[in-house]
């Protein structure tokens, strides 16, 4: 009788979840994929609900764990991590955008303030140039999430001081 009632509480929860879904996605196939997930997370687990607690909350909370790892996941494929031993991807120019040859010169200088840096200072500027959020440099490198800010604030500081006569 257990299992009816947990069947029969989890299709009456089935439309307010597809809205709450589709709030998080934005996208009404991506919602029914989120929703079908959660339905199938919360009946593998169906053991580990308490009766008589908050079923709908249950739920809820599943979907949105559901959603925070998939969204997290889609990050962490998106993240291209530089395993060359002297950083060779991360010091590439991505996209220059510079005509002249004064802009080129600028890069150059650029590039030869950041590779004479100490790697602890060049690793986190690099990373977050190309687009690593500070958090995710931290993880990487095993540091305080305060240790990685200053040292990009000190890096973006040494390159002003050193180009400010190329401006």
């Amino acid at each position: 009788m257990k299992t009816y009632s947990f069947r029969k509480d989890l299709i009456g929860v089935q439309e307010e979840l597809l809205r709450f879904a589709y709030k998080l996605t934005s996208d009404k196939e991506e919602a029914n994929d989120l929703l079908q997930e959660t339905s199938l997370k919360a009946l593998d687990n169906e053991d580990k609900y308490m009766p008589d607690t908050n079923f709908k909350g249950w739920m809820y909370t599943i979907m949105r764990n559901i959603f925070i790892n998939n969204y997290r996941k889609i990050i962490r494929e998106q993240t291209f991590l530089d395993h060359t031993d002297n950083l060779y991807h991360l010091n590439l120019p991505q996209d220059l955008g510079v005509t002249g040859s004064e802009g080129v010169y600028d890069l150059k200088e650029m590039h030869h303030i950041v590779n004479s840096l100490p790697s602890d200072y060049k690793v986190p500027f690099s990373m977050h140039v190309s687009g690593f959020k500070y958090r995710e440099i931290a993880e990487y490198l095993g540091l305080p999430l305060g240790t990685v800010k200053s040292r990009i604030f000190f890096t973006r500081k040494r390159l002003q001081r050193e180009l400010k006569d190329f401006v």
